[in-house]
């Protein structure tokens, strides 16, 4: 296990408050345009199962780039070196990509439905957004679980949109919550 773990998104508590919530601006921002991109995957997902396994073969390309990303600025504000960050997240997310063609294998095949190709998909890039939390932040684990949580709502309910969005939309204000929270009592610590 990576002993950077860090609950506070692995930024360093010497970093100016402002740069802090900067950066925490720009990885919410992208937090939250993940969150749309996975509903709007499901969305799709429902009024074409087709259209939706591609949809998915897509997004773990987004994940991934969007971590380096996340990672990068992460960069920014800890002594972690770029390039070892950029070759981790690089095979992560390859090995992720590789899984999920098998998944679009097994789909091609008929070994699986239109459908159940997306469902599988989108557990697998559930588990490894989860695991990609590990190094970049709680987020990331978040919306793995969030994704998880979302596959099973689709496969037990019939109106399954309304519930996912709920979900989303409360996941998004959680973070929200928690930066609020652990900003206030960090500054109340400083004082």
């Amino acid at each position: 296990m990576n002993e950077d773990f860090d609950f506070d998104d692995s930024h360093s508590t010497d970093d100016p408050p402002q740069q802090r919530r900067r950066y925490f601006g720009l990885e919410q921002a992208v937090f939250i345009l993940l969150v749309v991109l996975s509903l709007t995957g499901i969305a799709i997902t429902e009024f074409n199962p087709h259209d939706g396994y591609g949809y998915w073969l897509f997004m773990v390309i987004v994940f991934g780039m969007l971590s380096i990303f996340v990672s990068w600025l992460q960069t920014r504000t800890n002594d972690n070196d770029f390039g070892d960050i950029v070759k981790a997240q690089g095979l992560h997310w390859l090995h992720t990509l590789v899984v999920v063609i098998a998944a679009a294998l097994l789909n091609k095949s008929e070994q699986l439905s239109d459908r159940s190709a997306s469902l599988v998909i989108l557990l697998i890039l559930a588990l490894a957004t989860l695991l990609d939390g590990i190094r970049i932040g709680w987020q990331y684990s978040l919306l793995g679980f969030f994704l998880a949580t979302c596959a099973l709502i689709v496969a037990y309910f019939e109106n399954f949109m309304p519930i996912s969005i709920g979900l989303g939309v409360l996941v998004i204000a959680c973070t929200f919550l928690w930066e609020y929270w652990r900003s206030k009592y960090s500054t109340d610590d400083e004082n």
